[in-house]
């Protein structure tokens, strides 16, 4: 496997800057539906979905799928559907999102995904930016969610946009069957014809950022963007997306990163099953992945599900299981980079009893068969990647961006740094400006935003990003080490300035305090203000269970203004605290009185906080920390 930083460089410059060549390529006239021709070409009786039924897990061959697809497609073009045409996609994930993906495609339209999520004024933002022609929806209750976000919108309120359900029978309504009947009369000439209009530098998708600070920005991601990242991830990870691999997506596939992941496992011939947060626990038994992708707020729930269940007497158990594991994983990372011989004798025997007791139950919750969790999103706790590594489950943290069409930078399982977002992908360069700004160039960094964002280099707004040197600057800070595995440290526009003049990222601070039983989610503030402080929001499940350890209950109202909770929370302030400076330190704490949520509108539909929004949703918090 390549390495991060270039070969013969220097400590200095492999600090500033890490490539990773290019290992699969593509012809030019090539785009996202070759993937799948080469697919069912090589293994057509192969499965390559899974779809979850009353009855079970139904197999789907990769020349099943690519049949679905086909006569989708075809009644695509029988109802008008014309090259470059926008067609939106407002669905959970499941079989459905990927048939109607990649139909679009074959019909040389052009995917437009939405979080199922949206309010009717998102949707409608989206629809009317992007200039949609048609829409498909999960079911019903979006059906009626788009039409009101179309009536309701001056930009839409005259326009008839076609809304199709993504089922097989639409209760009279435009569906799946409907629609591809009509296209049993389209010859194949004109399917290939618009299959084959698109080559690698076509528009392929535009994908809205989830909008942490405004209004979304539309992302014109490219056919090179998403098919040279797909057999490149296919070539770099070998064991996760290997021969016999089985995942189960449960994140949105209107994220780019779990796109992106589909797109691979097609790629490399991988069978993708879908499933809900409301029945991930059944499926994982019953579908059995090998690998996993999840956001780190997955990881906090598991851990505290895990230790929820061994309350009391066993409770003892698993904290030292807990411990034993993160020891055994960072001595093997004491191994790999030679500072020791590995896990020593005692270790190594307490580590397979609380293999007997501990992990082996936690993976047979992911399936038993699971062995690599991918993780992206956010920041992940390197005590919580220690732990799962300890006790057999493989974290490989990535970093990416929509603009750089998710992973830039991935751990693989023979080169992982815990803490890291390891080296950047094949086809990839990471710079680190002297501003301490992380740069990126490379095979998924995208053409622009919609309405010609990169045609501004070096200009004022979201343009300017796009540097004319072909860098993308990803408003995040971060540094390389000597074998060019990354570290995010912040958002450059997060950092906080006290009326002290002291710079303060709060991304570290706000990431100890999560390692907290407690706490959910932490805001750090103090931008003009005379020290730095924190909003504070509890895990109401976590709560109930600490009450009750402690023989009490405990709402979170109630735990905001109690001297136990407050303590306990003082400790983890303390602990984050540790690991900076005096100015840096967090002075003072409020916890809100209820939790952040997705509905509330304060995390976005890929569970990122939106701080400025938090900040004004708890003025009277916010004036708390500082009126004494």
């Amino acid at each position: 496997m390549a390495g991060g930083a270039e070969a013969g460089a220097g400590a200095h410059e492999a600090r500033a800057e890490a490539s990773t060549p290019l290992l699969a390529s593509l012809p030019p006239e090539a785009n996202v539906t070759s993937l799948l021709e080469d697919r069912v070409a090589a293994t057509p009786g192969a499965e390559l979905f899974s779809r979850r039924t009353e009855a079970g897990w139904e197999p789907v061959s990769a020349a099943e799928f690519h049949a679905d697809v086909v006569a989708l497609a075809r009644g695509l073009i029988a109802s008008g559907l014309d090259v470059g045409d926008r067609v939106a996609i407002v669905s959970a994930s499941s079989y459905g999102w990927a048939l109607v993906d990649f139909a679009i495609w074959y019909a040389g339209g052009v995917p437009v995904p939405v979080y199922e999520t949206s309010s009717p004024s998102q949707i409608a933002y989206i629809l009317a930016d992007s200039g949609v022609r048609r829409v498909f929806v999960e079911n019903s209750h979006l059906a009626l969610a788009v039409q009101e976000a179309i009536s309701s919108s001056p930009e839409l309120g005259n326009a008839w946009l076609p809304i199709t359900l993504m089922t097989e029978d639409g209760g009279g309504g435009s569906n799946l069957t409907s629609l591809a009947g009509p296209g049993l009369g389209v010859p194949a000439q004109e399917l290939e014809r618009h299959r084959t209009a698109a080559d690698l530098d076509s528009l392929a998708t535009l994908v809205y950022t989830s909008g942490t600070t405004g209004r979304p920005k539309g992302c014109e991601i490219t056919h090179r963007n998403l098919a040279l990242l797909a057999v490149n991830l296919q070539a770099h990870l070998p064991e996760v997306v290997g021969p016999g691999a089985r995942t189960l997506m449960f994140l949105p596939l209107a994220h780019v990163l779990a796109r992106a992941v589909q797109i691979t496992c097609v790629a490399a011939g991988v069978v993708v099953g879908h499933s809900r947060q409301s029945t991930l626990l059944d499926d994982l038994a019953t579908f059995r992945p090998t690998f996993l992708l999840a956001v780190p707020r997955v990881f906090e729930k598991v851990y505290a599900a895990a230790e929820e269940r061994a309350e009391g007497v066993r409770g003892s158990v698993f904290e030292r299981a807990a411990a034993t594991a993160r020891e055994f994983s960072r001595a093997l990372d004491e191994e790999a980079a030679g500072r020791r011989e590995g896990p020593g004798r005692r270790l190594r025997l307490r580590h397979a009893v609380f293999d007997r007791l501990v992990y082996g139950r936690l993976r047979a919750a992911f399936g038993g068969r699971v062995s690599t969790i991918v993780s992206g999103g956010s920041a992940l706790s390197p005590a919580l990647a220690h732990f799962f590594r300890g006790a057999g489950l493989t974290v490989l943290e990535g970093y990416g961006l929509t603009e750089t069409t998710a992973p830039c930078t991935v751990n693989t399982p023979q080169a992982t740094r815990i803490g890291t977002v390891g080296r950047p992908v094949p086809g990839t360069t990471v710079r680190i400006d002297p501003t301490g700004e992380v740069l990126v160039k490379g095979i998924g960094v995208i053409r622009g935003y919609r309405g010609g964002g990169a045609a501004a280099p070096g200009g004022e707004g979201p343009a300017s990003a796009f540097r004319e040197d072909g860098f993308f600057a990803t408003g995040d800070l971060g540094s390389l080490d000597a074998e060019g595995f990354l570290t995010i440290t912040g958002r450059l526009k997060d950092v906080l300035v006290t009326a002290g003049g002291k710079n303060v990222a709060p991304g570290p601070l706000e990431e100890a305090l999560r390692e907290s039983e407690l706490v959910a989610h932490a805001v750090v503030v103090g931008e003009g203000r005379p020290f730095v402080a924190a909003l504070l929001a509890l895990d109401g499940d976590q709560l109930g269970s600490w009450a009750r350890r402690r023989g009490r209950t405990l709402s979170i109202a109630e735990a905001a203004g109690d001297p136990e909770v407050l303590a306990e929370l003082q400790q983890a302030v303390d602990a984050a605290n540790a690991a900076v400076s005096r100015a840096e330190s967090i002075r003072r704490f409020v916890v809100l009185p209820r939790e952040l949520t997705l509905e509330d509108g304060d995390l976005t539909p890929s569970l990122k906080l939106r701080r400025q929004r938090l900040v004004e949703s708890f003025p009277q918090e916010l004036e708390d920390l500082y009126s004494a």
